[in-house]
């Protein structure tokens, strides 16, 4: 059996059923004021699997409404859009305080073969010659602001080994795109709806960070309001998100106190595994 962060991190994955199509989901109680957004997709997509039979989630479309609350349980309702006979259709609403918090569609698939192309994986150096999570803790917290220092040393269920710490260190400029290995620090279990679900989870992670590169600015930033809008997330190929997975992230374009991202992730044996896509707020207080 899974335990520490991986097995908080499934536990919080695993819904309570309330009633047909009506699930409860709970939040870590780790200090923070509202609610990770990686979080509430992954619950989403529980409660949307957990109504459907035989098919595979392929694609996500979501919208964050108000902050969670972690103090409270999340109430997802499920409507059942339809049952077609290669694609499934769901839509989830995610409530707190009797208000909406969040919404999602989803389509699941019956397996099918096709055409098949995709884009080549950046060439990149592999996880083991990066330094750990460890590593970067001890070399760059000491120095860290407050805010950052509790991100990264609370246990995670997630290991992240950037291929550049510039931004972790400097207020430079620089280009928008990043590229983080990433996987569960933990054996998961073989169900593929449990590893699209923590692949959700982790997709929200390092995203919107990747639009404020080129403003010399951090998430962590005392005037930065920064918190995701929507989200969009396509499957495209198995994986398990307990192996390493390239997160190759891109930001085209910021205006509008908004800022547009991009992930690919890849295997490590370069297959195209998911794509991502994101706005979310970068309000500079006082500008």
């Amino acid at each position: 059996m899974t335990s520490g962060a991986v097995g908080t991190l499934l536990s919080i994955l695993d819904l309570e059923k309330l009633e047909e199509n009506l699930f409860r989901g709970r939040s870590p109680q780790v200090g923070w004021q509202r609610v990770f957004g990686g979080q509430v997709i992954g619950q989403a997509l529980v409660a949307a699997a957990r109504t459907v039979e035989g098919r595979a989630a392929h694609s996500l479309h979501a919208y964050f409404m108000l902050p969670g609350d972690p103090k409270v349980p999340i109430i997802y309702e499920v409507d059942r859009i339809r049952d077609g006979k290669s694609f499934t259709t769901r839509r989830v609403v995610a409530i707190q305080h009797g208000a909406a918090i969040f919404a999602m569609s989803a389509s699941f698939q019956v397996e099918e073969t096709g055409l098949e192309h995709q884009i080549e994986m950046p060439k990149v150096p592999p996880p083991e010659d990066l330094p750990s999570e460890a590593e970067l803790k001890a070399a760059f917290l000491q120095a860290a602001p407050e805010p950052v220092r509790r991100y990264w040393e609370r246990p995670r269920p997630l290991e992240l080994r950037p291929v550049d710490v510039r931004h972790y260190t400097s207020r430079d400029r620089l280009d928008p795109a990043q590229y983080i290995w990433v996987r569960a620090t933990d054996h998961l279990p073989d169900d593929p709806e449990i590893h699209r679900c923590v692949l959700a989870y982790a997709s929200d992670m390092t995203l919107l960070d990747t639009s404020l590169f080129a403003h010399g600015r951090g998430i962590f930033d005392p005037d930065v309001q920064a918190a995701s809008l929507d989200h969009a997330m396509w499957f495209h190929r198995p994986f398990r998100a307990d192996e390493w997975m390239l997160y190759a992230e891109d930001s085209p374009s910021a205006s509008g106190a908004r800022g547009f991202n991009r992930g690919s992730l890849f295997s490590r044996d370069g297959r195209l595994i998911a794509s991502v896509a994101q706005e979310g707020l970068i309000r500079v207080r006082g500008s």
